[in-house]
């Protein structure tokens, strides 16, 4: 067992389940296009990370096929802050001295940028990855703060900066790394680096 953890939260790749304000305007079959290829992008390179053990954490069902080296689980709690605060809650539990969360949205995740925050976990308390729309796409700790996941602003364009400022306000140290850009709709996926490859879906 290392001392170092990645755990990924992924959505099950559902038809209707997956993506839906991209769907709202591409519809759901094209969503969960776009999904299942950023899926793909975040399980090649969370397998790819290296000095680190990995848990994958699924919405709904565990798909035990879909990632090698990994052992797989099914997140619970009523909302995403107390599904997140569950899985590195766990985490710390088994031992592990660094913990970072993923999801699987991201089209620009590399297995470096996790690798990354994994070496700034050995000097700082936290690390973040925030993201263009104001949240936050990867999220590192030394121990277990369910704070940071209790009562935050999901999905709104404050949640990093709140989540900082309490942290700060607690005497935490908190290390950020490059912004990426995060597909959520329509807007996300034209200026992602990979809209080329999905204009198909939206242009006439």
């Amino acid at each position: 067992m290392s001392e170092n953890l990645i755990i990924v939260f992924a959505k099950n790749r559902t038809l209707g389940k997956v993506k839906t304000r991209l769907a709202k305007t591409i519809g759901d079959h094209a969503a969960l296009e776009v999904y299942t290829h950023l899926f793909n992008i975040t399980q090649q390179e969370s397998i790819k990370t290296k000095h680190c053990d990995l848990h994958i954490y699924y919405s709904d069902v565990a798909e035990k096929s879909s990632w090698s080296n990994a052992e797989v689980f099914i997140q619970t709690g009523d909302n995403i802050g107390e599904r997140m605060m569950n899985a590195f809650d766990d985490g710390f539990s088994k031992g592990y001295k660094r913990i970072v969360g993923i999801g699987s949205d991201l089209p620009d995740l590399k297995s470096g940028i996790m690798e990354t925050a994994l070496k700034v976990l050995e000097t700082s308390d936290t690390v973040f990855g925030p993201s263009e729309d104001g949240g936050y796409y990867l999220i590192g700790m030394t121990k277990s703060m369910p704070f940071i996941f209790l009562n935050k602003p999901w999905s709104t364009d404050q949640l990093l900066n709140i989540t900082v400022k309490e942290l700060k306000e607690k005497k935490y140290s908190v290390k950020k790394l490059m912004t990426l850009n995060d597909i959520d709709d329509i807007n996300d996926l034209k200026r992602s680096s990979i809209s080329k490859l999905f204009q198909h879906l939206y242009s006439p």
